[in-house]
């Protein structure tokens, strides 16, 4: 796997097939470009601030439709923890 530390330059090469306009254009096949999306869909939540599931929800809809599978992708890929029905982005 290729290491995902580079310069947003190429980062931003990287997931423009996928990430436009802060939305998700379709889902990455690649477990890297994967991450990169992720990492960006995370951006929106500011650190450690805990947050219930149904404002999570609302703000991943307009992300992409199937925003339950962002939000286990997100908690899968470890950029937000849950506990309790409460969301926060780590980092």
């Amino acid at each position: 796997m290729r290491d995902l530390k580079l310069d947003p330059a190429e980062v931003a090469r990287e997931i423009r097939p996928f990430w436009q306009d802060g939305r998700i254009l379709r889902w990455p096949a690649r477990d890297a470009r994967r991450r990169m999306v992720l990492a960006e869909v995370a951006r929106i939540f500011p650190l450690g601030k805990r947050l219930p599931e149904e404002e999570v929800d609302r703000e991943l809809r307009g992300i992409w439709p199937d925003y339950c599978q962002l939000r286990r992708a997100l908690v899968d890929y470890e950029f937000l923890a849950r506990k309790a029905g409460r969301y926060w982005r780590v980092g």
